[in-house]
């Protein structure tokens, strides 16, 4: 078969018309183009509310993989806090230091009134002599034993409320 010649011909633009223009005059819209454009725009309307609702669920899982860890963490202080109280020597120095237990034999001293009174107040300058107090040690730790030997209070009476000078 034999092709033809073809032949260009020049096309003119009207003098007046802008040649930017001339692309969307030669745009033809078929059926099936708006048919393909609705059913685009149709999908965006009918999956926007589950994509916002996916973005949230998102957020939602997001903030509670957070606190299951946070959780997880505070889990595992407290395995840390059973595994020291299941040490018998660690049972022993809280029963000591909360409940001021002793072993048959030991003898504890404790000072409930040193008779020390400190002013918060005067504020002295820092120096680099040696200085002397003008509190005995002695006789305060003897004024407590006595206080605490002789008194007929309870324990609860001879301690200051905590903020307050003894």
């Amino acid at each position: 078969m034999a092709r033809r010649p073809t032949t260009e011909l020049p096309v003119a633009l009207p003098a007046d018309a802008p040649a930017t223009s001339a692309w969307f005059r030669n745009l033809q819209v078929s059926g099936f183009t708006v048919t393909v454009f609705l059913l685009i725009v149709g999908a965006l309307v009918v999956l926007a509310p589950s994509l916002r609702v996916l973005v949230e669920q998102q957020q939602e899982i997001a903030e509670l993989e957070a606190r299951v860890a946070e959780q997880e963490a505070a889990v595992g202080g407290l395995e840390e806090e059973i595994d020291r109280w299941s040490d018998p020597a660690y049972i022993e120095s809280q029963a000591r230091d909360r409940l001021l237990y002793v072993k048959p034999g030991d003898i504890s001293y404790l000072v409930i009134d040193d008779g020390a009174t400190v002013e918060s107040t005067a504020v002295q300058p820092v120096s680099d002599d040696i200085q002397t107090t003008r509190i005995d040690w002695s006789r305060a730790v003897l004024d407590s034993l006595l206080v605490a030997g002789l008194t007929e209070l309870p324990a609860v009476e001879l301690l200051p409320a905590p903020g307050e000078a003894p």
